[in-house]
């Protein structure tokens, strides 16, 4: 058996996805396992060739399953306007060589949970529909998984798609919600943790100029998004998923974590999708979230610029 820390990653990719896979791909420490894919940033068909891609790129041997195209109840917009239509910026990439698994994401991450009991560490970036899917299957998954780390929510309800919501639990509360009560405990890197860690654009375009098949392509697929932010958010570029996988694979580089109850709002017309924090305990409900409220920046952009360069 390998002493490599088994890694399953479920993903939307998204521009903000693959700067965390290719972060993923070059930690040493761990093997990735599957990449099980979910809509979210753009439709299934997208995200799906998406992630052979980058494998592609990235030389990455890893086996690829595709999820639902769509959330569990409500549809929901996606975020072609940030990432492009096809979530990789409409740059026309060649399409890969390979095709996505027969096997449908949801029994992946079962078989591999399985396959991995109390080693695997589970990495959620995107909507968590698959995951969803999986507990209704088969709901003792939770314990197997050794550790499970999402990016989503907004835990002072400064959302990132709505007033109060971020766009990965938005696009499917209901699936937010099944997997938070499942879960004893997961930990939680959200968007507003993504806001202080801000990543500066000047420094993103001089880690990008390494002379890499990984760099020079991911240059090409950020670029729309990248203008986006500079028009709407000024000197600094938000990576949440990288944020989170930064934290999935360094935990040590948390400077302070909070563990609280949460909750998702389901019906609100203001703040369907919220992730709701008792913050005062006042529910007795269990500390189920771990929340990344400061994480070491230095560390953060050391391993980017690594991912980047690799290869």
């Amino acid at each position: 058996m390998s002493d490599k820390i088994p890694l399953l990653i479920d993903t939307d990719p998204g521009v903000d996805d693959a700067l965390a896979l290719l972060m993923a791909f070059n930690d040493a420490r761990h093997d990735v396992v599957g990449l099980t894919i979910a809509a979210g940033n753009v439709g299934l068909e997208h995200t799906v060739r998406n992630a052979l891609k980058l494998c592609e790129i990235a030389n990455a041997d890893v086996p690829v399953f595709a999820g639902t195209p769509v959330p569990l109840l409500h549809a929901s917009p996606d975020a072609g306007y940030v990432h492009g239509l096809d979530g990789f910026g409409d740059i026309g990439y060649p399409p890969p060589a390979r095709k996505a698994e027969a096997e449908h994401a949801a029994l992946a991450i079962l078989r591999l949970s399985h396959q991995y009991a109390g080693r695997l560490l589970l990495v959620a970036l995107g909507p968590l529909t698959n995951i969803a899917l999986a507990l209704k299957l088969d709901p003792t998954l939770p314990q197997r998984v050794a550790r499970f780390v999402v990016m989503g929510g907004a835990v002072t309800g400064h959302g990132n798609i709505t007033p109060a919501a971020e766009f990965n639990i938005y696009f499917d509360p209901e699936a937010a919600h099944i997997v938070f009560e499942a879960f004893e405990r997961f930990e939680l890197a959200d968007w507003e943790a993504t806001i202080a860690h801000g990543l500066h654009h000047d420094k993103v375009v001089d880690w990008l100029k390494a002379d890499s098949a990984r760099a020079r392509f991911y240059a090409g697929i950020s670029e729309k998004t990248r203008l986006w932010s500079i028009d709407r958010r000024g000197d600094y570029w938000y990576a949440a998923d990288a944020l989170a996988m930064a934290f999935a694979l360094e935990p040590q580089g948390a400077l302070e974590l909070l563990d609280r109850p949460l909750a998702v709002e389901l019906q609100g017309s203001h703040a369907r999708g919220a992730t709701v924090v008792d913050w005062r305990r006042e529910g007795g409900r269990p500390d189920k979230a771990s929340l990344l409220m400061r994480y070491d920046q230095a560390r953060f952009e050391a391993l980017i610029q690594a991912a980047l360069a690799a290869g």
